[in-house]
């Protein structure tokens, strides 16, 4: 096996690295006030007036309008726009089983993303304590009325599939794993533009997917939906090729996607031939070897964090035609952040009841259709300030963008948002589940980008 950091200065290098961005992190996180967010006040309240209005008496009214109709709570209340963001810990980034108070900081984040790229408020809440799958349903479920969406975060698999099933179909508001579909949403939108680049199309497309947790099956579901071919996805875990009848370390999830039978076990066996890979594992797994023996323009989606398969310069050295990872210092980022603050807002403004997989798929086809537009002069240059290296080289200033280096919009896309929501909004309105349906959707999305960008 190869290193990703063969030489001792890249190693020093590194560590260097993240022993600065731990202070950074570390410092950001301390500063005064503690954390990362603060609830302020949306109204007026700086009169005796004010105060009788937010408080008693005032407040009476709304609450007796609302005993009467429960769906004015979304007049009267922040619940239309608030989205509570719920872990129990148990899965963490990469950190694994850290507990309820560890993984404050990434719900909190999650809150601040919410705000700063959907203007929508993000509670976080962290359930402390060895709760089972049926309790941690019971105590998220009693807090529907606080929110008008839940984003589940960071709980492990298998229990988080059983978990956002049981939810989205007892609850009356939309409930959104981000860990599975979040990945699996931009990573189709990066695959649909890499393979319009290389010529090829999804359903003849084979495609191996190593790593079988939240994101690997869902993302495998996903692609299945907008196209795919069950037969020819190949899905890994750490025990090698999933396939019926293998007895170690299945569940009802994975054999959706097991093999009919055993002829091939390893990676280096299931790689051969195949049109794409795509890693939600762990580092430096990917070879020469295994790069050259995928069928022609080869397409790599490296997604393992701090460090991918296999890094770009070497996956490209050995004849990956297009790379993508998670991390931002390489193109082609993966990043979740694409996703969620957009489905939210669309989910949320047509106060539709849950998340639909035609929502999902509207999701991606919106960041793969915003690849290929030209950027307007203003937001270039909004653009090549914050990315310096791609405003360096023409990236933003392309008739179509779309690029071997540029398979997916960039997170600070003024676009991104306003045009997800409304796609997704549209979705919404389309499988008849919108309460609010929106009757302009080219106006809804002129709205978000005035009201998100400028802000």
């Amino acid at each position: 096996m190869e290193c990703a950091f063969p030489l001792h200065t890249n190693i020093t290098h590194f560590i260097n690295f993240m022993d600065n961005l731990k202070k950074k992190a570390l410092r950001y996180h301390a500063l005064k006030p503690a954390g990362k967010i603060k609830i302020t006040s949306s109204k007026p309240c700086a009169s005796q007036e004010d105060l009788s209005l937010a408080y008693s008496p005032g407040v009476a009214y709304p609450c007796l309008e609302i005993s009467k109709d429960q769906e004015i709570s979304y007049t009267y209340t922040s619940r239309a726009h608030t989205v509570g963001v719920i872990t129990d810990g148990s899965a963490v980034l990469g950190l694994g089983n850290i507990g309820a108070l560890a993984s404050m900081p990434v719900m909190e984040g999650k809150a601040i993303l919410l705000q700063r790229f959907a203007g929508l408020n993000g509670i976080p809440l962290a359930i402390k304590g060895h709760v089972n799958k049926e309790n941690f349903i019971h105590i998220v479920a009693s807090l529907e009325a606080n929110f008008g969406a839940i984003n589940l975060e960071d709980i492990k698999a298998p229990e988080c599939f059983d978990i956002e099933e049981t939810l989205s179909k007892s609850l009356n508001i939309p409930v959104f794993h981000d860990d599975q579909h979040g990945t699996a949403i931009i990573s189709l939108a990066g695959i649909l533009g890499s393979l319009e680049l290389v010529g090829k199309k999804l359903n003849r497309a084979k495609i191996v997917i190593n790593g079988a947790g939240a994101a690997g099956i869902a993302s495998a579901k996903l692609y299945v939906h907008a196209g795919a071919k069950r037969e020819n996805i190949t899905l890994l875990d750490s025990a090698g090729v999933i396939y019926a009848g293998r007895d170690q370390n299945l569940n009802q999830h994975k054999l959706l996607f097991a093999r009919k039978n055993s002829s091939l076990q390893t990676l280096a066996q299931a790689i051969r031939g195949a049109d794409i890979f795509v890693g939600v594992s762990v580092a430096n797994i990917l070879t020469r070897e295994m790069i050259q023996s995928m069928n022609s323009k080869p397409i790599i989606f490296a997604l393992a964090n701090p460090f991918p398969e296999i890094m770009p310069d070497r996956a490209k050295k050995y004849g990956a035609m297009i790379v993508a990872t998670g991390r931002s210092d390489f193109p082609n980022q993966i990043n979740n952040v694409l996703g969620f603050p957009g489905i939210f807002r669309g989910t949320l403004d047509v106060r539709a009841s849950r998340i639909t997989i035609e929502m999902k798929l509207a999701a991606a086809q919106a960041l793969n259709d915003l690849t290929k537009e030209a950027i307007p002069k203003q937001i270039q240059t909004y653009l090549s300030c914050i990315y310096k290296d791609d405003g360096t080289k023409k990236m933003f200033a392309k008739k179509e963008p779309l690029d071997f280096d540029y398979i997916i919009p960039k997170p600070f896309d003024p676009r991104v948002v306003p045009r997800v929501a409304k796609h997704v909004a549209q979705s919404a309105m389309q499988c008849g589940i919108a309460k609010k349906p929106i009757k302009n959707l080219r106006a809804y999305e002129n709205t978000l980008l005035e009201q998100l960008w400028c802000s």
